[in-house]
């Protein structure tokens, strides 16, 4: 699988965000700043909600930012079966339920993207499958428990 076709679609997905929250984070400011939304008595606060708002909104887009030149800056690896899962890996597991794909990134958990015909899902080392994976090889079980209950998935690939 193309690893660096994959970090440009992470990085399109991530100035895609980036761009929504700086254009929420401009409109907080300006309704934070603007001549109707002056406090009319002491229990008017819409400014200062628009104003925690708008810096809510920054702080949002310069974690994405940092997520972004992580993955600029991430080095990619060609996983063979006998290698240790790490960061980069894309890792394919099959379970009871059928298979999915993970990528092994070092923010964004979560994130969804569709490459080269496959669904993958971001995962960071942090979360709790991505610490059942690290380190794990091609071939090995892991056990992840959702709310109460248990599921076992294969490695049946990693890249």
């Amino acid at each position: 699988m193309n690893k660096r076709a994959l970090i440009k679609k992470i990085l399109a997905l991530l100035d895609a965000e980036l761009e929504s929250y700086a254009q929420s984070a401009r409109a907080a400011h300006e309704e934070a700043t603007h001549e109707q939304s002056k406090a009319e008595n002491k229990y008017d606060t819409r400014g200062l909600e628009a104003g925690y708002l708008a810096q809510g909104q920054s702080r949002q887009a310069a974690e994405v930012q940092q997520a972004r030149e992580q993955f600029e800056n991430l080095p990619l690896r060609a996983f063979g079966p006998a290698d240790p899962i790490d960061l980069s890996a894309i890792v394919e597991l099959e379970g009871q339920g059928g298979s999915s794909c993970f990528f092994i990134g070092p923010r964004s958990g979560g994130m969804e993207l569709v490459h080269q015909r496959k669904t993958l899902v971001v995962i960071t080392p942090q979360s709790p499958l991505g610490r059942q994976l690290l380190g794990k090889r091609q071939g090995e079980c892991v056990s992840i428990e959702i709310g109460r209950s248990r599921e076992d998935y294969r490695i049946v690939a990693v890249a």
